[in-house]
């Protein structure tokens, strides 16, 4: 298996390091309602959450452009790099939102999309 394919699985399993932040840092979590507990946070909490619910829509794409830089021949370096580049950007994101910095983080998020289209774009 490929670095870049283990940066899918991180991907994937990025929005549960959001999510634990949100329910697990404070504040007595209720598994019986966990949307409602969530939509109810406030502050870094809310935006961890927030990062969470991101995170789960980067990943679909990151996902496919991953697969599809492999299975169109792309450079194996060059697609790991723009991988590793990815999950690096998007902890960075994560970081961003959880500090509430809107325009930095806005940056970060685009640096990411470039990964990805990068990615796509390697094949080509």
């Amino acid at each position: 298996m490929t670095l870049a394919y283990w940066c899918v699985l991180a991907a994937a399993l990025m929005p549960f390091l959001f999510t634990g932040i949100a329910k697990f840092s404070g504040g007595r979590y209720n598994n019986y309602s966990p949307r409602e507990f969530l939509e109810k946070q406030e502050g870094f909490r809310k935006r961890a959450h927030w990062a969470q619910l991101n995170s789960f829509e980067a990943f679909p794409m990151f996902a496919a452009a991953v697969i599809i830089a492999h299975l169109t021949g792309a450079e194996q370096d060059y697609i790991n790099t723009l991988a590793i580049a990815f999950i690096g950007i998007r902890i960075v994101y994560g970081a961003m939102y959880l500090a509430n910095l809107a325009a930095l983080r806005t940056l970060v998020w685009a640096a990411g999309l470039a990964c990805v289209i990068a990615l796509f774009a390697a094949g080509a």
